[in-house]
């Protein structure tokens, strides 16, 4: 994948103008879906050996140079694969604002510091209680495991492929909150930090009752204590000042950061033809600084997304003759937001329409399936 990723990336600088963009898109699908992989590698070997090597630090009361490097280099690495998979998930979509090089680092401590309490309550209550370790951690999967299904996301193409993906995402969940559903998340991010913080306090509390007197001091107990504390509450200053000040999308928690993408649409004139419906650019442009600006009162202004034909039908007019394009027929609903393709259709549709769209010389016309309709609604806007 990365072998296949670099000669995208190079066919994208050697090509004709005209061909270039073919392959960069085709590069950022590749480099969107090796993040992915590379995200659920980290938690799946990083962050078990992770807990184990705090553990053993736990229990025998001293730190090796080498144990102390592992452990670092464990707990920087999904840190690291968090931000760097959302920052590439945010260039691989043109209908997301890029994160910049400030949020990703700031995105970098906030996780960085409340896996870090994560792992260390973890750690501490695992030196004394072994087996009830086991239970809390398979009971916390379960129970993030069933809350990303009850959320309905739409990763894969299949019923079961989605419940493996959701049982997978469940471990991330073990330790940090990771985002996998369009939408508004501050709820739900607020539900999960509320139940982490819980844990955390319960677990560190078990563990300074029962810790072993012999091997490790009370001054060393309460050291322990406030790290965990601390640790988490530098994590969540990190949130704060990544949502506050460094989103892509400005101040999340500003009451002017209410987002039009998925207000309802006015409905269509009646009586107005199906075949008003336009065929859609190849990409959509991002909305540049100036124009995020505005004048005043333009932010809270929402300009439909999706739109179907004007308000007012046009004056008639002798209309050109229209040119026979290629019709890609997909047996699926459209989503409510943009570039869904990118996440919801499966490598191999994705790469016919890149395919298409590069052998043909016009942008070819995508038909969804549109359920309770009599007839096939064409795609006016997307961002294949």
């Amino acid at each position: 994948r990365y072998l296949r990723t670099l000669y995208l990336g190079l066919q994208s600088r050697w090509q004709a103008e005209h061909r270039r963009r073919h392959f960069y898109w085709r590069m950022m699908f590749e480099s969107a879906d090796i993040s992915m992989l590379r995200l659920l590698e980290a938690f799946l070997k990083s962050a078990p050996q992770l807990v184990l090597q705090l553990s053993i630090m736990v229990q025998q009361n001293s730190i090796e140079p080498l144990q102390g490097l592992s452990a670092s280099a464990s707990l920087v690495s999904l840190a690291w694969m968090i931000a760097s998979y959302q920052k590439v998930l945010r260039d691989s979509r043109e209908d997301k604002m890029p994160m910049s090089y400030k949020g990703a680092v700031v995105q970098i401590l906030w996780h960085l510091f409340t896996i870090a309490a994560r792992a260390i309550a973890f750690a501490l209550f695992a030196s004394v209680f072994q087996l009830y370790f086991g239970i809390f951690i398979v009971t916390h999967w379960c129970i993030m495991t069933f809350w990303i299904i009850q959320g309905e996301t739409d990763f894969c193409m299949s019923k079961w492929e989605e419940i493996i993906y959701n049982m997978v995402v469940g471990i991330i969940y073990i330790f940090c909150w990771f985002n996998v559903k369009e939408g508004r998340s501050r709820y739900r991010m607020c539900i999960y930090y509320i139940i982490t913080l819980s844990e955390n306090a319960a677990l560190t509390i078990l563990w300074f009752l029962y810790y072993d007197r012999q091997t490790t001091s009370d001054f060393n107990a309460l050291i322990l204590v406030c790290v965990v504390s601390s640790s988490f509450a530098l994590g969540i200053f990190f949130m704060f000042i990544y949502y506050c000040l460094l989103h892509p999308n400005g101040p999340i928690f500003s009451h002017r950061s209410v987002g039009c993408i998925f207000r309802q649409q006015p409905p269509p004139v009646p009586g107005s033809p199906v075949e008003a419906v336009t065929s859609p650019p190849r990409s959509l442009p991002r909305t540049t600084g100036g124009e995020r600006d505005g004048a005043p009162g333009e932010r809270d202004s929402c300009v439909p997304v999706f739109q179907v034909r004007p308000c007012a039908p046009p004056a008639p007019a002798a209309r050109a003759p229209r040119t026979e394009r290629p019709v890609i027929r997909i047996d699926l609903p459209r989503k409510k937001y943009p570039a869904w393709d990118a996440h919801f259709i499966d490598r191999r549709l994705r790469k016919t329409i890149l395919a298409l769209e590069y052998a043909s010389p016009i942008t070819p016309r995508l038909q969804y399936r549109t359920p309770g309709a009599p007839q096939e609604v064409l795609e006016y806007e997307t961002t294949v």
